[in-house]
């Protein structure tokens, strides 16, 4: 029979395992990103990690109906302007703020425009919900992302 002290010790352990494994989820990694009016996968980013610092690249594009076959970024400014889409960094900044990664940008390369951003892991490790935003995070959108295998 089991004591009761040692069922604690082995809940306490799994809760302890379940928690750090949580914290040390991160988003390094390759995500598939998808289109909000179809649900179509419109290509792969992949996010790195330098001195703490999240930033993420286009390596991967899904042409979807009407697109050009290599876009450009016409509607950038700055050194994005003109610049092939594929290959571009579009997530720049991000550090990591408890469970959450803040204090970045996002680049929407079909606009030109660069959003305030922050991301989290989805409980699984599976998912990436990126939120993009101008001036305040209530007034932006959340798309979330699946991890490329």
């Amino acid at each position: 029979m089991i004591s009761k002290a040692r069922c604690m010790t082995v809940a306490a352990a799994l809760l302890l395992s379940t928690s750090s494994f949580a914290a040390d989820l991160s988003p390094v990694g390759r995500w598939k990103t998808f289109s909000d009016k179809t649900g179509a996968e419109t290509g792969i980013i992949e996010i790195t990690q330098t001195g703490g610092v999240l930033s993420g690249k286009i390596i991967r594009l899904i042409p979807q109906s009407g697109d050009p076959a290599n876009p450009v970024c016409d509607k950038c400014d700055g050194p994005e302007k003109d610049q092939r889409v594929l290959g571009m960094t579009i997530l720049k900044g991000f550090k990591r703020d408890g469970d959450e990664w803040d204090g970045g940008t996002i680049l929407d390369p079909r606009s030109g425009y660069v959003y305030s951003s922050e991301m989290r892991m989805g409980d699984d490790g599976r998912t990436l919900h990126v939120r993009g935003y101008i001036g305040i995070s209530l007034l932006g959108r959340t798309t979330v992302w699946a991890r490329d295998e």
